[in-house]
């Protein structure tokens, strides 16, 4: 039987654009490999990505497997809320500011 651990972040505060670029560097790899390569990684998601794939690591040692043997099976990311903010212009005009935020999805398996 096939275990799989999952692990998520809601609204983490950095687009989703910008968190794939980090994600998609550690598809695939062991959960080892995943963690020292999100720490040579100069991106700020590199950080909260390495936490979430430790996370999802420390759910399968508390379900009995050995997380050693465990790859990065999917890391997905998805769109978050949105938080606008306005910004004043020329001639009274204003101008909306989007913050957007991502979810992201860890399941690791063999």
């Amino acid at each position: 039987e096939e275990i799989s651990m999952k692990a998520y972040i809601s609204n983490y505060s950095q687009s989703p654009r910008k968190t794939r670029l980090v994600t998609d560097a550690v598809k695939g790899k062991s959960v080892a490999e995943a963690l020292i390569a999100l720490k040579f990684m100069e991106k700020r998601a590199a950080g909260p990505i390495a936490k979430l794939i430790a996370s999802a690591a420390a759910n399968a040692e508390k379900q009995g497997e050995n997380a050693k043997n465990l790859k990065v099976k999917t890391i997905t990311v998805t769109k978050g809320l949105v938080r606008t903010k306005s910004m004043s212009r020329a001639f009274g005009r204003v101008t909306p500011l989007r913050h957007r935020m991502a979810h992201v999805t860890v399941i690791l398996g063999k």
